[in-house]
């Protein structure tokens, strides 16, 4: 089956725009600038950005067990807070609550959480990372003491409430960095719907990944999106 963009089945967008568009993308251009400096139409433009989110998230969905072995650091977060002002602020509002796993010098990775309990973090984190050859760092959260007994044996904790942040190589800035990179990303937008924050949570994972490894994204995406469209012909 053949379409007329190899990029995404039935778009009669052309390729030269198609390629113009994700470069727009890889350089982090809203969709209102990506508009103006193409010129494309706006929701032709979010449109895009939307399906070549669906594809990192795809992507994602394939590859998110690689993260095993080595240095690992883990934090959980919550985004997109209504602010009261009579609550604590982890309670406030409806967040989405985020784990964060990261290989140091490597590779990160994001996943939506129904809460920050031991038991919805400690079965996804035994499920990437590899027990007994990790060494895994953590803050004093309550609910990583259980790691202890799944066999992480080189389990580090820092105590953030103490004021201890660095104990020799143990820590997790680099997690913390990617979070702090994630929230100014995400702030101009002036607010994500919460069906989508999956979607923009996996755009930033991809981000950073490639930062950390040096990778061209426009070339890596420009592949991902002529194999979908291949594949999704094929199953047609």
């Amino acid at each position: 089956m053949t379409t007329k963009n190899p990029y995404r089945k039935k778009s009669h967008l052309e390729v030269k725009k198609t390629r113009e568009l994700l470069k727009l993308f890889c350089e982090d251009l809203s969709a209102t600038s990506a508009s103006r400096l193409s010129w494309i139409n706006r929701n032709t433009v979010n449109d895009w950005y939307n399906y070549i989110r669906e594809i990192i998230l795809q992507e994602s969905l394939k590859t998110d067990q690689e993260i095993r072995n080595w240095i690992i650091e883990i934090d959980e977060s919550y985004f997109w807070p209504k602010r009261i002002r009579w609550k604590r602020w982890c309670w406030a509002g409806n967040k989405v609550k985020v784990l964060w796993l990261l290989k140091r010098k490597w590779k990160v990775y994001v996943q939506i959480v129904p809460d920050c309990s031991a038991k919805s973090l400690l079965p996804i984190i035994r499920g990437k990372i590899a027990p007994l050859e990790s060494e895994v760092n953590t803050d004093w959260r309550r609910s990583y003491h259980g790691l202890i007994d799944m066999w992480y044996k080189k389990h580090y904790r820092i105590h953030h409430g103490k004021n201890e942040f660095v104990r020799w190589k143990k820590h997790i800035n680099w997690i913390e960095s990617f979070r702090s990179f994630t929230k100014r990303r995400l702030a101009k937008f002036n607010g994500v719907s919460k069906h989508k924050s999956l979607l923009h949570l996996k755009e930033c994972e991809r981000r950073f990944n490639c930062k950390l490894s040096d990778e061209k994204m426009y070339n890596k995406l420009l592949k991902l999106l002529r194999n979908f469209t291949l594949t999704t012909a094929k199953v047609v």
